[in-house]
């Protein structure tokens, strides 16, 4: 899509009337990034600088409700140890700009979808430095996952009670209204999930699309977390089924060449998926004797939010790139029910 025009007129005033600093200063608007469900833009004020998340134009009209969400999310992270951009403002008033939006903090890092999916130096060529990537990425949940939601005023911020009880009954549904061929292991990855409970549950936050594509890193060496970012699937749900997301997909070997589409990164002198594991356990204090379940979760859950894309996809070759593997992660959800020993 072209690059949405924004009215920094109009924002600037709004900025001004909020007390926001660089008051009478000239505005400037830089598109970075974004798409049908959001835009982003770098904002600078003299001095000042910092970036504004909002809805295009023609976005439906939920995702302004999801921009408040969001905003919750992330006012309710300032003060914790979760690295996040910092919550600076928000509105809801469409008479400003036409839809609701927050200003936030600019985080002055990398993502590691900046340069297509390839490390900066050093870690290009450092594996031994590369791996500390993947010790923050887990160390980065495993600190959301203790954050007091109940005490920062996220207590209706989603439906924990009974969550694992409706996962397989909202993304079956959801999958019927979508669903125009056979997935080859659907209903075995189904049963077992409707026959299997995690070990314990302990509510706590969870992003909901947690992996390399959505945290930003410091500029440098060693590894460092600058950010999670983008929570349109924030909620108060299971925070290991962010574990279970992020790990997945992880190779047996890392060193091995990538053999999934969903291998976007180059893993090469990244730690085994037990290591990152019991990192995340360690940072925690929660224990993963029962990861089986939410890799079964995830890959089950993942392969029907991507068949979506696929059925929708037409001619874009993006989403056609999303059949092989939904076919790939429901077989593979399936054998790893099976294969697998856990009783819980």
């Amino acid at each position: 899509m072209s690059d949405p025009a924004i009215d920094v007129t109009r924002l600037a005033a709004w900025m001004d009337d909020a007390g926001l600093p660089g008051a009478g200063e000239p505005l400037a608007a830089r598109f970075l990034s974004g798409g049908t469900q959001n835009v982003i833009y770098e904002l600078t004020r003299g001095e000042h600088r910092c970036v504004i998340r909002m809805p295009p134009p023609g976005a439906p009209p939920d995702r302004d409700e999801g921009i408040l969400r969001e905003w919750r999310i992330i006012e309710a992270l300032d003060g914790t140890d979760v690295p996040h951009a910092e919550a600076i403002a928000v509105c809801d008033d469409a008479s400003v700009l036409g839809r609701t939006f927050y200003l936030m903090g600019f985080v002055d890092g990398w993502s590691p979808m900046d340069e297509h999916a390839k490390w900066p130096a050093p870690f290009d060529t450092d594996l031994a430095a590369r791996s500390g990537l993947s010790y923050q990425l887990a160390g980065g949940i495993a600190l959301l996952s203790k954050v007091d939601w109940r005490g920062r005023g996220l207590h209706d911020l989603g439906r924990p009670d009974g969550f694992h009880e409706r996962q397989v009954d909202r993304w079956t549904g959801f999958l019927a209204r979508i669903q125009k061929r056979d997935l080859p292991g659907l209903d075995v990855a189904t049963s077992w999930l409707r026959a299997h409970q995690p070990l314990d549950f302990v509510p706590g936050l969870m992003h909901g699309d947690y992996q390399f594509a959505n945290v930003m890193y410091s500029h440098g060496a060693p590894a460092r977390l600058a950010a999670l970012v983008d929570w349109e699937m924030g909620t108060v749900g299971d925070p290991k089924l962010d574990l279970g997301w992020m790990v997945q997909s992880w190779p047996a070997d890392t060193n091995a060449p990538a053999e999934s589409e969903m291998s976007y990164v180059d893993m090469r002198g990244m730690p085994s998926r037990d290591q990152v594991v019991a990192h995340y356990a360690e940072v925690s204090g929660r224990q993963v004797d029962d990861l089986d379940y939410y890799l079964v979760l995830a890959k089950w859950k993942l392969a029907i939010v991507l068949e979506q894309g696929f059925q929708r996809a037409g001619d874009d070759e993006k989403l056609l790139a999303f059949g092989p593997v939904v076919t790939d992660l429901m077989a593979s959800a399936a054998d790893l029910a099976e294969s697998t020993d856990y009783a819980g």
